[in-house]
């Protein structure tokens, strides 16, 4: 079982994280802390048969930052693997955290689906690097370095070729209702709105609710870079 520690300041969101691990086959939660100082002190003051194998770490903490945190762990030689888990967008901060050798970098908010497929990637590429011995395949050394694709299985219905034709017209343009997606891409509104949704599970885009006309609100979609509010 990979025995993992939750860092959060937030009890709500350690809750939310700890019953995300608990439906995962592989993992256990053996511990959670609030703040970056008790997370320093539970994985370097455990003993060897209760060592942490996998941290969850938030980034904005009361007392210090998950990059103090990571530069510590690494600075003592922790045998640790760690997984961001934060809502800083910033991209110096995620450059700093990779340079640290953080496996994933997850922001938040996101759906289980999210999660699990990011946890079920870092375990098997745990499993992986335990089991690579000797002269290793360009597979198994991508597999060392934990490159993953990082994309969700598309559900049935939708495909790949469609799906990066509606991420790009994301990417290039402001937020778009599902409508003016549609007609941008010349597909129906409701094939066209299920490829959005998709992205947002993916954790990649956001939608929100655009006011300023008459009658209901429309939902809207963005290229999470390209909400003026977020990052």
């Amino acid at each position: 079982m990979i025995r993992t520690l939750i860092v959060d300041d937030d009890a709500l969101t350690l809750e939310l994280h700890r019953t995300y691990v608990e439906r995962l086959e592989g993992f256990v939660v053996g511990g959670e802390c609030t703040g970056a100082r008790a997370a320093l002190a539970a994985v370097l003051d455990q003993p060897p048969a209760r060592a942490f194998d996998l941290v969850l770490l938030d980034i904005t903490m009361p007392d210090g930052t998950g990059l103090d945190v990571l530069r510590t762990l690494r600075a003592r030689a922790a045998a640790i693997d760690v997984i961001a888990i934060t809502a800083v967008r910033d991209a110096e901060t995620v450059r700093q955290m990779a340079a640290l050798g953080v496996f994933q970098y997850l922001v938040k908010p996101f759906p289980f689906a999210v999660f699990a497929e990011r946890l079920t990637a870092y375990r098997e590429h745990r499993d992986q690097a335990r089991t690579t011995d000797g002269e290793a395949t360009q597979a198994e050394i991508d597999a060392l370095l934990g490159r993953t694709t990082g994309r969700i299985a598309l559900p049935k219905g939708l495909s790949g070729g469609t799906l990066d034709r509606v991420a790009t017209i994301l990417r290039s343009t402001g937020p778009l209702s599902a409508t003016e997606a549609a007609d941008a891409l010349g597909m129906s509104r409701v094939a066209t709105r299920r490829y959005l949704e998709h992205l947002v599970a993916e954790g990649v885009v956001a939608k929100a609710a655009r006011y300023g006309t008459r009658g209901r609100p429309e939902t809207e979609y963005a290229w999470s870079r390209n909400r003026p509010d977020i990052g």
